[in-house]
């Protein structure tokens, strides 16, 4: 049985062939879905905040210490802030 991703996994690119935007020796947050896993795909989430699917080969999973882990967390979620819009 292939293991799905959790909610907080982190994974290093080692590979990009085919994958033009995926930079090699950068790290990616996977987002858990069991049916890419099924066909050895993560769904891997870009600088943009968006997802998508590619092989698992090109990948490798990482454990991060939890202040890592936390501060990955808290860059997503400034990212995720928008500014104030004046009137």
């Amino acid at each position: 049985m292939k293991r799905t991703p959790t909610k907080h996994e982190y994974r290093l690119c080692i590979s990009n062939e085919d994958a033009d935007d995926l930079q090699i020796m950068k790290l990616y947050r996977v987002m858990p879905d069991a049916r890419a896993a099924e066909d050895d795909y993560l769904r891997v989430v870009d600088d943009s905040g968006e997802d998508y699917l590619n092989p698992a080969e090109y990948f490798v999973r990482m454990t991060l210490p939890e202040k890592a882990r936390q501060a990955v967390s808290s860059k997503r979620k400034a990212k995720r802030k928008r500014p104030t819009e004046f009137a």
